[in-house]
């Protein structure tokens, strides 16, 4: 099969004609030709938004009318479930029962909400005593660039197209070069829906020196929403600020999991395997830095241990499979060499290693340095470091002892603690007894290495519309007697 390009609402290939392979991760064998653009296709894409945002209907439609196409096209990727599933499996290794039961339904939901965020938001009036009547407009930015990751390639997608096109955007979509399948039918989809050609532009291809490097430099785009590897937002960051355009970036991270002695345990021990391991531990959020209270360690470790022992790999089309195969060949072996033992300090390994093919067996570390690599760096694998403590101020500094500050956990029963410890972390998410469990209208984004603003809610509305001030002048009114 081949996967296009979609510009202007036409299937088109690369202008020079290049393509590139869509690898399966489960077989390790191409199954697509992908159009492979180039900076030509990047302006080609950027001038189909910037004529359907400057001349076409969508930014003028209201609210409502924007909300029901929106609304159609969540009803359309609804429909198209099992496929969609299948595509996203097919490009990294998911499973297709969890992409079926979990990506879908809330790349489905992304639409639903924004569109009705969009209708139902309300504005600021400002009250003054000088006969003045003064109230914000949020107007639509402009051309959107989105570039999404390959870890939950539809559900991120829609993330970032869903608020922009809510709020009456265009947008260019570049999807990760190892999961092009999606985007691609997103992109179909969206037309079928009712969008007008322009209003979303799926084009396909590489970063540095290639489309998406295009992408960022354009001048005509208004604004840069970007979630992937804290080296390459940087590097968008500092192509965005040549033309001073607006990004919002949610990098890497490496979750910080505190769980205390008065924790429930089974409940610490499910909530805790799902945040290391889930989606073969390629999260951002993943809780890849587990603290355990020293009074609960050992009995911790044998349970957890024995559940991450117990998950099932396997394809990923067969139903019973938990942990399906590393995205890449080249992510596999990037994982798999941090488990060398230069680069674990000499660490216990408790349980796991590398597998068969692109697998990489849940894998539990303990006596790990804090100066290893893989206590350190954003693995994004199935594997997690496992490290002792005694007191609260103790987790609170190991947790916070790190350049990324997307996620953390804790795990306990006493209010005031919770309540005390999350005030204290250094993470711009904090679940408690849970994880991975998402408000759509909270902020969502991370500190310092883990990026730049926030999205979700009136997050995502401010990121992308221009908030304008009207300040009126009231007539005189006359006295009446």
């Amino acid at each position: 099969m081949t996967i296009p390009h979609i510009i202007g609402g036409v299937e088109t290939e690369s202008a020079d004609g290049a393509t590139f392979d869509d690898v399966d991760p489960y077989t390790r064998s191409p199954y697509a030709s992908v159009a492979s653009g180039s900076a030509v296709d990047a302006d080609r894409a950027v001038s189909a938004a910037r004529s359907a945002f400057d001349n076409g209907p969508w930014p003028r439609m209201s609210s409502v009318e924007r909300g029901r196409i929106l609304h159609r096209l969540a009803d359309l990727v609804e429909q198209h479930a099992d496929e969609l599933a299948l595509a996203e499996s097919r490009d990294m290794g998911k499973p297709v029962h969890v992409a079926r039961t979990h990506d879908v339904p809330r790349s489905a939901q992304n639409f639903r909400f924004f569109a009705d965020h969009a209708r139902l938001a309300t504005s600021d009036a400002l009250p003054s005593n000088e006969d003045l009547h003064t109230y914000v407009q949020y107007a639509a930015a402009g051309v959107v660039t989105a570039i999404a990751p390959w870890n939950f390639p539809l559900m991120l997608e829609t993330w970032k197209v869903a608020p922009a096109l809510a709020w009456g955007n265009t947008v260019v979509l570049k999807p990760a070069e190892d999961t092009p399948h999606s985007g691609y039918h997103l992109g179909r989809l969206a037309l079928e829906a009712g969008l007008p050609d322009g209003v979303l532009n799926v084009v396909q291809g590489f970063g540095p020196e290639s489309v998406g490097e295009a992408l960022t430099r354009d001048p005509r785009v208004d604004r840069i929403t970007f979630t992937g590897e804290s080296g390459t937002g940087r590097a968008i960051a500092a192509a965005a600020a040549r033309n001073l355009t607006p990004i919002s970036l949610e990098l890497g991270g490496k979750g910080a999991n505190i769980v205390f002695d008065d924790a429930e345990l089974d409940s610490a021990v499910d909530w805790s395997i799902r945040a290391a391991f889930g989606n073969a531990g390629q999260v951002c959020l993943a809780g890849s830095r587990l603290y355990v209270q020293r009074g609960i360690y050992e009995q911790f470790i044998d349970r957890f241990v024995s559940a991450a022992q117990a998950l099932v790999l396997g394809a990923p089309t067969d139903a019973a499979t938990e942990v399906g195969p590393l995205a890449s060949e080249t992510h596999h072996a990037k994982v798999v060499g941090y488990l060398d033992p230069s680069r674990t300090g000499g660490a216990s390994t408790l349980t796991g290693g590398p597998g068969e093919g692109w697998f990489v067996r849940p894998t539990v570390l303990a006596d790990v340095p804090p100066t290893a690599d893989v206590y350190r760096e954003e693995v994004f694998g199935p594997v997690v470091t496992i490290t002792p403590f005694d007191h609260d101020d103790e987790a609170i500094s190991l947790a916070n002892a790190t350049r990324f500050g997307l996620s953390a956990m804790i795990f306990t029963q006493h209010l005031g603690r919770a309540h005390g410890v999350a005030s204290r972390l250094r993470s711009g998410n904090v679940w408690v007894n849970c994880f991975f469990v998402r408000d759509l209208r909270a902020p969502f984004g991370g500190i310092g290495d883990s990026g730049v603003g926030r999205e979700g809610g009136v997050f995502s509305r401010d990121f992308f519309t221009e908030p304008r001030t009207v300040c009126m002048k009231l007539p005189d009114l006359p006295v009446v007697a």
